[in-house]
């Protein structure tokens, strides 16, 4: 259950014909289980693995090693005597040690029972399985780095609101936000959605269009509280360049303004004088329009079919229930195919080493952050996900390219380190927390007191995920 962190970019639409030749639905939902088994086994696999080879070295008998839980799908006994296991439901995995307080154990073999050994194996024993995580997630990041992962340019399209207020503007490259630098556009996107969550004002180390550089202060404290964290970067007022559609009409719908005056495939090239370079400068050119209340009319220019024309229409103004009232024409942009990307973060093999030390370290400072928002309050829980949405992401960052996936599984193992080491009794981190109070008091906690940490950390464990399924279906709703 990962807090939201860097994903691949999925923002833009399928072609019409990219519509029309995919395959039905269920091939995309295939694909996700697909990729989330993939995702889990691998990380899983790993995790367990750290508990069973730090167990091994301290000389503790592991009777199973299992990936996912349930029915054995799979099994084979090991000449060390361990049952190797692949079981049915893989979302999950466990190695269960030789252990007096699970059941009778010879005397002869007592010496290898996981409760006879000292309070340091066992620590090291348990965070071996994080630990390993943490590690992986280092290793695929070094893999990202040198294969290279695809993006785009850090490169501003539309600017308004805060952002205009702060100097920026169109054809801007973002080469820096605050210490964090920024070489492409995913940087830049965490970068900006992290400020705008803590609302705190930020310097934007830019190279203007002409080539000059300079530092602009995004006042991020202006963006108003309870603001939905994922439009922050549309609120800030940046639409990036790789983000602007063509201004070509798509659809006009019946019973607007420009219901039988525009067409579908017209080429909006300016409105009310102003030049239009994208669909998205038409929003804020008709807003523009309209002056307490009543809008005035306004020249249109567009190319159809190579003819320039000059067409009248006075925007209507359109009122929901869920935001401010708007005004509209009535167009709605054509379908555009994703654009080439333009840049790629790589590195060299040896380049790449401490690259993805550093990385893995922002991340987990994002990801850490992110847990003290949502404790405090600062940010909302709708930013903790489940296993359906780590199915999409899987499945979109797969189609991507092994650069995307890698970032991925990067993140997600990062995430199951971290999640693993919280103080929740029957997770890592909560025996950890008992190991602890055994070294300050010098004798283990009863077992009567650990069951009952065990009942409680079944309880936030269940509503945990309780949270994250109820926002993955929400999700799927909206």
């Amino acid at each position: 259950m990962p807090v939201r962190g860097r994903a691949p970019p999925m923002h833009w639409r399928r072609t019409p014909h990219e519509r029309a030749t995919a395959g039905p639905a269920v091939s995309g939902f295939l694909g996700s289980v697909w990729w989330m088994i993939v995702s889990i086994g691998v990380l899983v696999t790993f995790h367990e693995f750290g508990h069973y080879w730090v167990a091994r070295r301290c000389g503790v008998r592991v009777l199973r090693f299992s990936v996912g839980f349930g029915r054995p799908l799979w099994s084979r006994r090991g000449r060390d005597g361990t049952d190797y296991v692949v079981a049915v439901l893989p979302l999950g995995g466990y190695v269960k040690f030789l252990d007096e307080r699970e059941g009778d154990v010879p005397e002869a073999d007592a010496a290898q029972a996981f409760n006879r050994q000292g309070v340091w194996r066992r620590i090291a024993i348990v965070a071996a399985g994080p630990i390993a995580n943490l590690l992986l997630c280092v290793a695929l990041l070094w893999a990202m780095f040198v294969i290279g992962r695809p993006d785009f340019q850090p490169v501003l399209g539309q600017v308004q609101g805060i952002a205009a207020d702060a100097g920026l503007a169109r054809g801007d490259t973002v080469l820096a936000i605050g210490e964090r630098a920024t070489p492409t556009w995913s940087e830049a996107a965490m970068a900006l959605t992290t400020g705008a969550m803590d609302r705190e004002d930020v310097a934007v180390r830019i190279r203007t269009g002409d080539g000059a550089e300079a530092v602009r202060t995004l006042r991020l404290s202006a963006l108003p509280a309870g603001f939905d964290e994922r439009r922050a970067i549309a609120l800030v007022g940046i639409t990036p360049r790789s983000q602007l559609l063509p201004a070509i009409v798509g659809r006009v719908e019946p019973g607007t303004p420009a219901w039988g005056v525009l067409a579908d495939g017209d080429r909006i090239t300016a409105l009310d004088g102003q030049r239009v370079e994208a669909f998205n400068d038409i929003g804020p050119l008709v807003q523009a329009l309209g002056i307490a209340g009543e809008a005035r009319p306004a020249m249109v220019e567009v190319d159809r079919d190579g003819v320039r024309l000059a067409l009248e229409i006075t925007p209507a103004l359109r009122r929901e229930s869920r935001r401010d009232d708007y005004w509209v024409l009535g167009v709605v942009p054509a379908p555009s195919e994703m654009p080439a990307y333009d840049a790629t973060l790589r590195h060299g093999p040896l380049a790449a080493i401490p690259e993805a030390v550093r990385e893995t370290g922002r991340l987990a400072s994002d990801s850490l952050a992110m847990i003290r928002r949502l404790v405090s309050g600062s940010a909302s829980v709708d930013n903790v996900s489940g296993p359906i949405t780590i199915a999409r992401y899987a499945n979109a960052s797969a189609d991507l390219g092994p650069a995307w996936f890698l970032n991925f599984l990067a993140l997600l193992s990062l995430s199951l380190a971290i999640i693993n080491l919280l103080p929740i009794p029957i997770l890592d981190g909560g025996h950890l927390l008992y190991y602890l109070i055994e070294l300050l008091r010098g004798r283990p906690l009863s077992e009567r007191a650990m069951a009952a940490g065990h009942y409680v950390g079944l309880a936030m464990l269940a509503g945990l995920m309780g949270l994250a399924f109820y926002n993955d279906i929400l999700q799927l709703v909206r």
